[in-house]
Order: structure tokens, then C-alpha cells, then sequence
């Protein structure tokens, strides 16, 4: 795992665990990140945020990512591991614009998914979005609906990190299947599960020595670890 001292992953757990799931994916850009100026983090492209967090996560957990996704056609759960290899090349330098015929917009970032964070459905949210990273204001909103696919395949191509999806194939039935990955969730998840883990260590220890949180972090994980098979029934 990446050189996080125990005290240091509960302070980050304390700090994201009720915080709304992008502040919470800032937060591990902040983490993967900490040259970066905290100001330019929600400006900053979807795909180098992600890229970033992966980077943070491969530092923390290794590179495959366990992962499942199911069959919508038959229901079969599959069970995988991600890696690397099965992702497009991480973006290095983002373009400034795109462009869609005469209009020019920007690459989405956090900042643009939080104006999307009240609309009525999923394609609410998509046009919400477009019109977000618009560059210049549209001669006729109305008809952004229209460029909603054009939009989406322009930014894939511009920003393929933005929004991880895999293409896979069931092999109970052989139907398609498209998997996303939002990989600030997949990392928050297993830091959440590293702190509950940790927190049941200190519970134990507290309870059974009258040690401080301070002293229990403050041992090594052998150590710890140690006192633990001690205490158990």
C-alpha cells in the first residue's frame, strides 16, 4: 500500500466519508496529486483526474483491479480482473476545445458534473452537461438534443478517460456487455474497507488494554497485529 500511516487514512476517511461522490473523487485527486494547485482540481479535465486516481490507486492496491459486472441479457455474474492493458492509453497532454461542426466546447470536468447534479434523468444530465462546455453560447438550445451522440463520441475521442467503460462478452451466453468503471468510487471503497478494518483494531486494542487511538496507530502493523491474536477468543 502506498506509504499512508494509519492515522493519515483515518484522517482522509474522516474528511471524504459524507462528502458528495465527486468532492469525495477530489479529493483523492488532492491525494494522488498534492503539487497541484487545490484551486485548479475540479477545472482540471475528467480524464486527468481519473488517470490520476488511478495511478493513486495502483500505488496503493498494485495494478489489477478485482472486478464483477452482470449479464443484463441472463443475469450471470462475472468475475474478472482488470488490468491496465484493457484501458485506453492515459491522456498525457488534454486538448483545449473540440469541436462539433461550428461549435467549440470544452472537455467536462468536476466542475461541469456538479451543474448536472439535479437534473430529472439521464439525458437531462447529458444535455445539462453539453451546455456546460459550450465554448459559445448555442444560436438554438433547443436543438443541442440533436448533438448529444456527436457530443459524447467527440469527447470519448478527445477525453477516452473521462468515462471508463469496458466492451465484454458473456460467457455463460455469449450476449454483449458494457461495463463502466468509476475508479474514485472503486478506490474509495477499498479505503473504506481498510479504515472499518482499522477502526475494529482500535476497538479491540482500546477495549482490551486501555490504549489511546493515538498509541494503537502509532504501532506498526506487525505489532499490532501481534497484540491482536493475543486478544482474540
Amino acid at each position: 500500500m502506498l506509504a499512508l500511516s494509519p492515522a493519515r487514512l483515518l484522517a482522509i476517511w474522516e474528511s471524504g466519508v459524507r462528502r458528495h461522490p465527486i468532492d469525495r473523487a477530489l479529493l483523492l485527486f488532492a491525494l494522488a496529486e498534492p503539487a497541484r494547485d487545490p484551486d485548479t482540481l475540479a477545472d482540471a479535465p475528467l480524464g486527468v483526474r481519473n488517470a490520476a486516481i488511478m495511478a493513486l490507486r495502483e500505488a496503493c492496491f498494485g495494478s489489477p483491479l478485482p472486478s464483477w459486472a452482470d449479464c443484463p441479457a441472463c443475469g450471470e455474474r462475472m468475475e474478472f480482473e482488470l488490468a491496465s492493458s484493457m484501458l485506453p492509453p492515459r491522456p498525457e497532454t488534454p486538448v483545449d476545445e473540440i469541436r462539433i461542426g461550428d461549435l467549440r466546447l470544452t472537455l467536462p470536468t468536476s466542475r461541469h458534473l456538479l451543474l448536472a447534479l439535479d437534473a430529472d434523468d439521464a439525458e437531462d444530465a447529458a444535455q445539462r452537461l453539453l451546455h456546460a462546455c459550450l465554448l459559445d453560447p448555442a444560436d438554438d438550445p433547443a436543438s443541442m438534443a440533436d448533438l448529444l451522440d456527436a457530443a459524447g463520441e467527440a469527447i470519448d475521442a478527445a477525453d477516452p478517460w473521462a468515462d471508463l467503460s469496458l466492451a465484454l462478452s458473456c460467457p455463460a451466453c455469449g450476449a454483449p456487455v458494457s461495463a463502466s468503471l468509476d475508479i474514485a468510487a472503486y478506490l474509495w471503497d477499498e479505503l473504506d474497507r481498510h479504515t472499518q478494518a482499522l477502526l475494529d483494531d482500535v476497538h479491540t486494542l482500546a477495549g482490551a488494554y486501555g490504549w489511546s487511538e493515538g498509541e494503537i496507530l502509532a504501532l506498526s502493523d506487525t505489532r499490532r497485529a501481534a497484540y491482536l491474536e493475543r486478544v482474540s477468543p
